[in-house]
């Protein structure tokens, strides 16, 4: 007579993937698509979207690195919520002198090397152009948004906005320069939509960083 053995199965990791997949369910997704007037599809363009007419979800303190490495910035374009301290790591074997002159954030970090002591507070929306003292050369972007929901495209020009409650929303896309944006359009989602939405920027695009 065989001999039933019982073992112990661990349902917890089950579970929580299961009630993971329960809290997104109700959540939207927004996939956006940024070209050019001329068809081709624009990276580092940045797509937002705020909730209209309601509480958008608590604000998250978030931390995010722009690094200096061979006489660049990178990324040469970031995207960030109010409220996002930045750090500024130095890669390059020389010292590097970091500003912004930009409403939005106004700072400095004179001449130094490897990692600052502290990271820069962002507090105000708007977009800050950062520069080096030392290597005028050296450019790069930062928008800052009041919205929590906010994604960058990639070299196809897509762009994932995911976890978004259902609601009226006001989707705006946004690049470096500001002329040639074209206008913010208006969509309600529901809950579970996944919709998608394409802006044509009539602008023209950063020049690829030398290498």
């Amino acid at each position: 007579m065989g001999i039933a053995i019982h073992k112990r199965i661990n349902w917890r990791p089950a579970i929580a993937a299961l009630l993971a997949t329960c809290a997104t369910a109700d959540a939207a997704q927004l996939n956006a698509q940024v070209g050019l007037q001329s068809g081709q599809p624009l990276a580092d363009a940045v797509v937002t979207a705020t909730l209209l007419g309601a509480t958008p979800p608590a604000r998250v303190r978030r931390e995010i690195a722009i690094e200096q490495h061979n006489k660049q910035f990178s990324p040469l374009v970031s995207v960030a919520q109010t409220g996002t301290l930045v750090n500024f790591p130095n890669r390059d074997p020389f010292r590097h002198h970091v500003y912004s002159f930009s409403p939005a954030k106004t700072f400095e970090i004179k001449l130094y090397s490897g990692v600052p002591a502290k990271p820069v507070m962002f507090d105000k929306p708007g977009e800050v152009v950062l520069g080096c003292n030392i290597h005028d050369s050296m450019v790069a972007h930062v928008l800052i948004v009041d919205t929590p929901f906010f994604a960058k495209t990639d070299a196809q020009g897509r762009a994932v906005l995911d976890q978004l409650p259902a609601g009226d929303y006001e989707i705006r896309m946004w690049y470096p320069g500001g002329a040639g944006l074209p206008p913010p359009q208006k969509l309600r989602l529901g809950a579970a939509d996944i919709t998608p939405v394409a802006f044509s920027f009539a602008g023209k695009a950063l020049p690829p960083a030398t290498k």
